[in-house]
């Protein structure tokens, strides 16, 4: 039987790799940008929020996409090659900090917006995380979550043609890690959020008709 793959190693490469890799190379890089700027539609520079946080901010890609105002922006990671990456954009009223997405720190009701864009799908117990996040946002706040279609059709066609080839070439065992990293499925994901918000603004894109199959985004906000 193979030994697991070093998960140190498998993160070192990956961090080196993300933003390059994921973000800009080839049509699958272009509609995860799109992602994290859809997420964002929703608000203009016309829009203030306090302090805002997000959790499992990777190397900090979302960033760049929002548009509101704001006082404060916490960006928050657990593995360390990423903190190290997001860390470069930690100036001024942007910090960085180390943070388990699962067990915040943070007081009750310390931040006005929480984001997570690409993060439940890896985290145990996705019910409890929820519950965490609401616990850290304020009373009229906004919760907004992006996740993968996984594994509807329009997503796992899309894995197999661009990111797959992609990380294999630098060493990473794509098709193991994606096992491993994606232990939630998009439908039982909306079906937790369904069920503790009646009052949600959501979007399957980017089709736009509520169909895992046909999109390869769910994105939602919900407001405290």
């Amino acid at each position: 039987m193979r030994q697991d793959p070093d998960h140190a190693d498998y993160m070192t490469k990956w961090a080196k790799a993300y933003e390059g890799k994921n973000y800009d190379e080839g049509l699958a890089g272009f509609f995860l940008s799109r992602s994290h700027a859809w997420c964002e539609q929703r608000f203009s520079e016309k829009d203030h929020f306090g302090r805002v946080l997000e959790v499992g901010a990777g190397t900090g890609v979302h960033l760049r996409y929002v548009r509101h105002t704001f006082d404060e922006y916490v960006m928050t990671d657990l593995n360390p090659p990423m903190l190290e990456q997001a860390a470069k954009l930690a100036a001024g009223r942007v910090t960085v900090e180390a943070q388990d997405a699962t067990q915040l720190t943070y007081g009750d009701d310390s931040f006005d917006r929480v984001i997570a864009a690409h993060i439940l799908e890896h985290l145990p117990e996705p019910h409890k995380v929820i519950r965490e996040w609401m616990r850290v946002l304020k009373p009229g706040g906004t919760l907004s979550i992006v996740l993968p279609c996984d594994p509807g059709f329009a997503w796992r066609f899309g894995r197999m043609l661009g990111p797959r080839k992609t990380f294999t070439r630098v060493g990473i065992d794509y098709d193991y890690w994606m096992a491993r990293e994606h232990i939630n499925s998009i439908n039982n994901l909306v079906s937790f959020l369904r069920f503790y918000f009646h009052d949600l603004d959501e979007q399957w894109l980017p089709l736009r008709i509520p169909s895992m199959d046909a999109n390869l985004f769910y994105i939602v906000h919900v407001t405290k």
